[in-house]
């Protein structure tokens, strides 16, 4: 049973909602960059091996990853007048501002000290990762005990999500040379300070704005041994943790790839004439005569071809997702949150495996597949979250505890795991096919190793997503079943 200093299925206020948004608008403008940038970053900027690029991606990875358990279990375990997750965000706020400046930063250590210098930076960055980020994801689900509430709450989280994706993949490689005045060791940590300020003012919204409203009673709380032993026999658990990994392996591998594709694969003067007739190249010239004319003069939009149409590819795929979300909670609503997810990563995944089928010169089906993908793919975004919700109310409901933090470290946990070995793949895979960050040309097996990387080999982490989905218990009659035999007990409990 629960007890709830509310009515545990209230209905969030748009501000709350707003309010609670911004806290992944601030962790994505980290993470985003860490899934879009961290191999170029290692490789490009910090001139590190990619073998030894992918050690300190999978091994740090795999250390956040494996630290998510112990942070649930102290988050589940945390008594304050604040409640049990909000204080976690209060108190990361600032450590992982600055711990993000440390990890995008590049010391002149020499080629061994760099490796144990962004080793220590990047696993640093994943452990406060987990202790801000965890809690949070499970704030979520204490929020309010309606899902329909829930839906609208994912879908406000991942329009900030969108937003703060588009400013990382969009805007970032711009930023990067605009601030560093074209030395990318000091534009990467500029544009750092930037984001590690604003996610800071983000963070604090975030907890002045939330209430804890569902909060277990003392009769409820259980011993760690009995949490573990309810989250493995949850099967729903188990899909959703398999089921995060995938996705989080395809979204580092793709993600991480991309801006190889741009510089490597496709056709450079194609792609300038790409530009030039869809009118962006006047779009820029006009914004760098505006800030000329005001005294702007440094912040000139660069004129890199493969940089200009890696911008404006993400920046079509997120508009298009940012619409597939307004789509996501009416589909979920009305058939059921599993059933949507998967159908619409299905149709997503054949738009990239589409990808195999191009030319460099094909600037054109590129982008409409891009913007194709986005679309399904963006349905998809928000139910991800709301489904390990969903979870911790079906574990609740079966076994009379909840442990909602517990349960959210599958999420956390997943995405780690998912991060570093997609993002490793994409080092290892750069190591394998022979690229060389110093090597102005690459040869033609390169250019065909990322194309297979961005195509084929992103794609089946995401096809046996949706094969797992088969094993997920939690339909539509099963969502309406729990949210009010669960809203009866809590009522009960009220009495």
């Amino acid at each position: 049973m629960t007890s709830t200093a509310d009515s545990s299925a209230a209905k969030l206020g748009t501000m709350e909602k707003i309010g609670y948004s911004l806290g992944d608008l601030a962790a994505n403008l980290i993470f985003q960059t860490l899934l879009t940038f961290i191999a170029f970053f290692y490789t490009d900027v910090a001139k590190i091996a990619p073998n030894a690029a992918a050690t300190i991606i999978f091994v740090g990875g795999l250390v956040g990853a494996c630290f998510n358990p112990i942070m649930g279990l102290i988050a589940d375990r945390t008594v304050t007048r604040w409640g049990k997750f909000r204080p976690w965000i209060l108190w990361t706020s600032v450590p992982f501002g600055l711990v993000a400046i440390l990890a995008f930063s590049v010391p002149d250590l020499g080629p061994q000290g760099k490796f144990i210098y962004a080793t220590l930076t990047y696993v640093l960055l994943m452990l406060i990762y987990s202790a801000n980020n965890l809690p949070y994801s499970a704030l979520s689900g204490v929020l309010t005990g309606s899902m329909e509430q829930r839906n609208s709450l994912s879908a406000y989280r991942f329009v900030a999500v969108m937003v703060a994706q588009f400013i990382i993949q969009v805007l970032l490689l711009p930023l990067v040379l605009i601030l560093g005045g074209g030395d990318k060791v000091q534009g990467f940590q500029n544009t750092m300070i930037i984001f590690a300020v604003a996610g800071t003012i983000c963070f604090l919204v975030t907890f002045f704005t939330t209430t804890e409203r569902i909060v277990p009673t003392a009769e409820q709380r259980s011993s760690i041994k009995q949490d573990i032993a309810d989250l493995l026999g949850n099967r729903p658990w188990v899909v959703m943790l398999v089921l995060t990994i995938l996705v989080f392996i395809t979204l580092a591998l793709k993600g991480g790839m991309y801006i190889f594709y741009f510089k490597t694969y496709l056709n450079e003067a194609s792609l300038a004439a790409f530009l030039q007739d869809v009118g962006f190249n006047s779009f820029i010239h006009g914004l760098n005569s505006v800030l000329t004319s005001v005294g702007l003069t440094k912040f000139q939009w660069p004129e890199d071809a493969a940089t200009s149409g890696f911008s404006l590819f993400n920046a079509a795929g997120i508009l298009m997702m940012i619409i597939g979300i307004g789509f996501s909670k009416p589909l979920a609503d009305r058939y059921g949150k599993r059933d949507v997810f998967g159908a619409a990563l299905l149709v997503s995944t054949l738009f990239m495996l589409a990808f195999y089928c191009y030319a460099p010169s094909s600037i054109g089906l590129v982008f409409m597949s891009q913007t194709l993908h986005g679309f399904f793919y963006g349905i998809t975004i928000p139910l991800l979250w709301a489904m390990i919700a969903d979870v911790a109310d079906y574990s609740e409901w079966k076994n009379n505890r909840r442990a909602t933090a517990l349960l959210f470290s599958a999420m956390i946990f997943g995405l780690k795991a998912g991060l570093s070995i997609g993002g490793a793949l994409v080092a290892a895979l750069l190591s394998m096919i022979g690229y060389d960050a110093l090597q102005a040309v690459q040869n033609e097996s390169v250019a065909h190793g990322i194309k297979l990387s961005v195509s084929i080999y992103a794609s089946i982490p995401f096809l046996v997503g949706v094969a797992s989905l088969a094993f997920y218990d939690i339909r539509k009659a099963t969502e309406r079943t729990i949210e009010q035999e669960l809203g009866l007990r809590r009522a009960a409990a009220q009495r």
